[in-house]
């Protein structure tokens, strides 16, 4: 598997669906005085699919020579972009997701056209499941984490700060399988190299803090935590190595700061976030005086909520994990 490079990162502007591109900076919120530090916040929410995850997987299926059937797993973000753009092209997908998915995300990657198989008891279950199906078959196997062009599509963020003029002393992003922190680390190392790239995991699911701390992959026997999108208890070994050389730091969030962080997005922005897309600014609520009086920023990486999710995390009184 080849490096990342930042090179394809400028590229990858030219080839993307710019429905995905050149997403809303909100500065100057009220958000800054209540976390006493200036802060950019990328909104990758409103797009198509609510998520970041259209740029990298756009950018991989309009370059994509194999005319094989794709297959990924997804806990709904990952599979909803892939199956966006293999619409666009016509080609088809399946996606293996866990039977306690989120529905509104199974629900849109079904609208977008991908066969959604249910299986297993979580994302990496279903991720099994996808891998032996894939070679059972002869399919085009796509694991997010695993591919230099989904990292590469999600590092046009970092870029678009780099455009701006505006990149910050931290950026602060989710990591689940990788992609996003190596991309943006990537484009940081290139063309930012005084800003320092931090991972935010949630404190049930740390497989990805562990390995980037001992430089190999190290699963862990569960991933407990409200946010799916991060949930992940085996490493993909490509993003593993790609942390080496792209990423700073890893620190943890509790789900209780997640949900804090939803609530306070809500509340000074008027933005819907689901709880991975909250995990920066929930590292920003758990080390409060790391990060005072500095220039922060942070994705808002996803926005895919059911109904039943936001009444218990952002609407209910005293609401908590």
């Amino acid at each position: 598997m080849r490096p990342l490079s930042a090179d394809r990162i400028a590229e990858a502007m030219a080839v993307i669906d710019p429905v995905f591109l050149r997403s809303p900076l909100l500065r100057e919120t009220t958000l800054d005085r209540a976390l006493g530090i200036e802060i950019s916040l990328k909104v990758e929410t409103l797009n198509p699919i609510r998520s970041f995850k259209g740029r990298g997987t756009d950018l991989l299926v309009t370059q994509l020579r194999d005319r094989r059937l794709l297959v990924c797993a997804s806990a709904g973000n990952f599979g909803q972009g892939l199956a966006r753009a293999a619409r666009r092209r016509q080609r088809p997908l399946v996606v293996y997701a866990a039977r306690n998915a989120n529905p509104l995300k199974v629900d849109a990657m079904r609208a977008l056209g991908a066969e959604v198989r249910l299986f297993g008891k979580d994302f990496d279950a279903a991720k099994d499941a996808a891998r032996r199906f894939a070679a059972s078959c002869d399919a085009y196997y796509v694991e997010d984490g695993a591919v230099p062009e989904v990292a590469e599509g999600a590092g046009t963020m970092a870029f678009e700060l780099s455009e701006a003029g505006l990149m910050p002393e931290t950026i602060l992003a989710p990591v689940g399988n990788g992609a996003l922190i190596t991309g943006i680390g990537t484009w940081c190392r290139h063309a930012e190299r005084g800003t320092r790239v931090i991972g935010v995991v949630a404190e049930g699911a740390p497989s990805m803090q562990l390995s980037f701390a001992a430089r190999e992959p190290l699963p862990t026997d569960v991933a407990r935590t409200i946010a799916d999108g991060i949930a992940v208890r085996e490493p993909v070994p490509y993003a593993v190595e790609a942390m080496k050389s792209t990423v700073d730091e890893m620190v943890s969030v509790t789900d209780d700061a997640i949900v804090r962080a939803m609530r306070l997005v809500l509340l000074h922005t008027g933005i819907v976030v689901e709880p991975a897309g909250a995990a920066g600014i929930a590292a920003l609520l758990e080390y409060p005086e790391r990060w005072r009086g500095g220039r922060v920023a942070v994705p808002l990486c996803g926005g895919n909520v059911t109904q039943a999710d936001a009444r218990k995390w952002l609407l209910a009184p005293n609401a908590s994990a």
